[in-house]
């Protein structure tokens, strides 16, 4: 509890200057490879792929934000007018970027992305170019909030599971389970990226509630049942929940325009 009360007066410290679109100045490289950010330090594995179409991004730890940034989606682009667009590409965040000379490492699908057309070949030459970039809400339509449960989970001693298609402009930074029809709940600690765990696993098919960041503080929100009392390891789940909330930062440069 007193984690939260402190995220929430930290926010409202910031509100003065709190913005949606907050714009940030830096440079990107890029991996050729787009399996070496969809193993990345978040744990998706190869669903990075499904959640982001392969326009995959790692961050620095600002960004990353011991893994509550797993899953956040940024509009990049590269400022070299005479190969890129103005659009940019939309990225969705997978994975730890160790190297502090740039703020993202793309997928080279995600970095031709923002070349013009005929000119990937170019922006793949340059190896590192300066960008700018702001957070963006991230929108799967019609899919739900999903849970997919581990492997390492163990009926009825250990629980672990992976938050998938998180919408919206938020992070998870809190997590609780329980059994359905249930009041008590007992708490998910983050393991990694977007993977959280307890080994107090209540009996019966399970609810779950979560605090997202919304507006200047935090908001709770109630999948009120999400897992089977024979849950699976493997298996996702829908949550029947969407995320859309906004969260707000503080910075000098708002842009809250469509590129």
């Amino acid at each position: 509890m007193a984690f939260f009360l402190y995220f929430f007066v930290l926010f409202l410290a910031s509100s003065a200057s709190a913005c949606d679109r907050c714009l940030h100045q830096s440079k990107a490289s890029y991996f050729s490879k787009a399996s070496s950010l969809s193993s990345g330090a978040c744990g998706y594995g190869s669903l990075a792929l499904d959640v982001s179409h392969g326009q995959l991004a790692a961050g620095v730890s600002s960004l990353f934000s011991n893994g509550a940034g797993c899953g956040a989606c940024f509009q990049v682009r590269c400022k070299n007018q005479a190969i890129c667009t103005k659009e940019g590409t939309k990225v969705v965040l997978t994975d730890l970027n160790h190297n502090n000379q740039t703020d993202f490492v793309l997928s080279s699908r995600a970095f031709t992305a923002m070349a013009q057309k005929g000119k990937s070949q170019q922006i793949l030459k340059l190896g590192i170019v300066d960008i700018e970039y702001k957070r963006v809400p991230c929108d799967y339509k019609k899919q739900n909030l999903a849970v997919r449960v581990e492997e390492s989970s163990k009926i009825p001693d250990y629980l672990a599971i992976k938050f998938l298609y998180q919408g919206g402009q938020t992070e998870i930074v809190g997590a609780d389970v329980a059994q359905v029809g249930s009041s008590q709940w007992n708490f998910l600690s983050r393991n990694h990226g977007a993977v959280w765990d307890t080994s107090r696993v209540p009996q019966g098919a399970l609810q779950l509630r979560f605090v997202v960041t919304s507006g200047y503080d935090g908001k709770w929100i109630w999948a009120k049942k999400v897992l089977p009392a024979d849950w699976k390891n493997g298996v996702i789940y829908d949550t029947d929940v969407q995320i859309t909330e906004i969260a707000l930062e503080g910075c000098g440069t708002c842009d809250d325009g469509t590129w």
